[in-house]
């Protein structure tokens, strides 16, 4: 090769690595960490606004609700991501005004494993609240035979299954236990972390699914898209208005339009027990959290405008990984919200 030829590639790889470079450099990385329930949801978001932003790379870190409170707080993320509203408590040990900004909603089952009942179980909400405190314990208890029969239900004891460590579903799922059993309020309470009365711990979905997917006579709970994914039974519940509802994209949207009505300017709010023949009972919100006022400036005009598109654009792909996409009053509402971003 002559010494002009190889003068002539040495400059084409210069350009070139200069070229990469330049790239590297004009992309911006936006840290996040929190939920585990929507990162489906948000795995699919962050590659198709990818497509949409080239200068722009996502890195989200699903640790649970717990773990992105804290991160937020300490202002080591760019954004958070939590099931748990925080409390004004919380929310004054932030170092800024932290804004709640929901995407989407979801709905948490009860699933089982009975065997000869594959599907079908109806529970009411207060005979739920009375398994996990453990004074129902028997899976052919009257109270359960009632609600269903024609069911052969075994005489066999009923074996809890709940997460052992924090995380938003619990926090979804206790709040719901508290509004319809004056019981556990008292007893147990509400929160990400609770001390159960009775019942066998799981780490996370994983392994709460696989507790319950692996022993006989078990109860327990996950979200909606994971119990389809893994595809668990789960039980229909009795709402509000005495209805017995399945969990769906439809009902899960239902419990949703009535409490958007009253919605709170800071959308911090409870989904569960909502009124509506067709409600399901066990619902909520997951939000992502961002402070008002941005650090790096730059940075926080691509957050904004990533948060525009996933209102406009990312609802759309919502149901088809079970999850349900914002009323559109609650939607106008976050549109405004997002206007403030500084």
């Amino acid at each position: 090769m002559s010494a002009f030829f190889r003068k002539k590639i040495a400059a084409a790889l210069f350009l070139a690595l200069t070229v990469t470079a330049g790239a590297a450099s004009a992309e911006t990385l936006i840290n996040g960490a929190g939920a585990t329930f929507p990162y489906p949801l948000y795995s699919k978001w962050f590659t198709e606004y990818s497509k949409v932003d080239h200068t722009v790379k996502f890195n989200y870190q699903s640790i649970g609700s717990g773990g992105g409170i804290k991160q937020i707080t300490a202002q080591t993320v760019d954004f958070g991501a939590s099931d748990k509203f925080l409390s004004d408590a919380e929310l004054k040990a932030a170092p800024g005004k932290l804004l709640h900004i929901p995407t989407v909603m979801g709905a948490v089952v009860v699933t089982y494993n009975i065997p000869g009942v594959a599907k079908g179980l109806k529970l009411s909400s207060e005979d739920v609240a009375d398994i996990f405190l453990g004074k129902i314990t028997k899976w052919n208890d009257p109270k359960i035979a009632n609600d269903n029969p024609g069911v052969n239900l075994p005489n066999q004891p009923i074996i809890v299954v709940h997460r052992s460590d924090g995380s938003g579903t619990t926090s979804i799922f206790t709040d719901y236990l508290s509004s319809v059993s004056q019981e556990w309020a008292g007893k147990v309470g509400k929160g990400a972390s609770v001390k159960w009365p009775v019942g066998l711990g799981g780490k996370g979905n994983e392994g709460v699914a696989g507790q319950v997917h692996t022993t006989k006579y078990t109860i327990g709970y996950v979200e909606l898209a994971y119990a389809v994914e893994n595809k668990l039974p789960y039980a229909s519940l009795k709402n509000r208005s005495g209805v017995f509802v399945e969990p769906t994209i439809k009902t899960t949207s239902a419990a949703a339009a009535g409490a958007a009505k009253s919605m709170p300017a800071d959308y911090r709010i409870s989904l569960v027990n909502q009124p509506g023949k067709d409600a399901y009972p066990v619902v909520g919100f997951t939000w992502l959290l961002v402070y008002q006022d941005q650090k790096d400036k730059a940075k926080g005009k691509k957050l904004v405008e990533f948060l525009n598109w996933e209102l406009k654009h990312g609802q759309k792909m919502a149901e088809k990984i079970l999850y349900a996409p914002l009323p559109a009053n609650v939607a106008k509402m976050v549109e405004k919200t997002i206007k403030t971003i500084k």
